[in-house]
């Protein structure tokens, strides 16, 4: 294992079928149960590799399936929160914000018994615009945050922000642990380097370089869905909307099924060769540096 840092393995547990459908056809839906599918694939894997991870679960999942997140907590894993709605930052208000979060947490805690001190949020939509949402965070009792990616991007980003674990104080004076997302440089641009899409599309040989160059000096963060390793057609529903969409959501589609089935030999390789962690193990050894 070429690493010098813990990298930390993380799941951003949703359901691909639902939020495509809500967000891109107006048409609202429970969870699919592929989201249990693919996301105990995971846990198998992980469980194979003995390996502890993270698992940030969106509160209308934990809702609808509660003995997934048993599940997960009962390997020993660490949960955290990735909203309940799955609603972007930057398309909601502060209080709606907050509400959303804190009735996630409050979800997961009853159902795990354990305290849950990570957050994750929404196609990472922290940034320049939405930094009130540290705020947010810090008030609904989050010890640490990981949805910083920091880069320049049309969808996501918060370009200039450091690539390191930190310590914040937020507007209002508390203090919220922030871990942003790693990134590497792909023919002079600022890229996420460690899993999601990138991943899927990317050879191989690419995040495992990303790992090993941003270990050196950090730790990494990877990250993934559980639809991402989901290779089952989706339902007649889902095309039926897609034949009626635009382009743009056709290629969109196209580009998220691009190569996808080699995604879950990619991470059964990434967890063969490297040394990973749930992120808490990282927050905590930051905070006793800082001791």
């Amino acid at each position: 294992m070429n690493q010098n840092f813990l990298s930390a393995f993380t799941v951003d547990v949703e359901c691909g079928i639902s939020i495509t459908m809500r967000d891109a056809y107006g048409i609202e839906m429970k969870p699919t149960e592929r989201v249990i599918v693919n996301t105990s694939k995971i846990l198998e894997l992980l469980e194979n590799k003995e390996t502890k991870a993270t698992f940030f679960v969106l509160g209308i999942v934990a809702e609808h399936y509660p003995k997934l997140v048993k599940e997960i907590a009962e390997g020993g894993h660490e949960i955290g929160v990735h909203g309940y709605h799955h609603l972007e930052f930057s398309n909601i208000s502060e209080e709606k914000a907050f509400q959303e979060i804190d009735r996630a947490k409050k979800l997961l805690e009853d159902i795990t018994g354990n305290q849950v001190y990570g957050h994750r949020a929404p196609a990472f939509s922290i940034n320049e615009q939405t930094r009130w949402g540290l705020d947010v965070i810090a008030r609904a009792g989050f010890a640490y945050d990981s949805s910083i990616m920091p880069i320049q991007s049309g969808r996501y980003g918060w370009p200039g922000f450091q690539k390191g674990i930190t310590e914040l104080t937020t507007t209002n004076g508390d203090t919220l642990i922030e871990v942003p997302l790693s990134t590497t440089k792909l023919f002079g641009k600022e890229i996420p380097a460690c899993g999601g899409r990138y991943l899927q599309i990317l050879p191989y040989k690419f995040t495992k370089n990303a790992l090993i160059k941003v270990s050196k000096k950090r730790s990494p963060v990877f990250y993934m869905h559980p639809y991402e390793i989901d290779e089952t057609p989706y339902p007649d529903y889902y095309h039926d909307q897609l034949r009626k969409a635009d382009f743009k959501k056709k290629m969109m589609t196209y580009i998220k099924w691009f190569n996808r089935g080699s995604y879950f030999k990619k991470i059964d390789k990434l967890t063969s060769e490297f040394r990973f962690g749930p992120m808490i193990d990282i927050v905590n050894k930051f905070q006793a540096t800082k001791r």
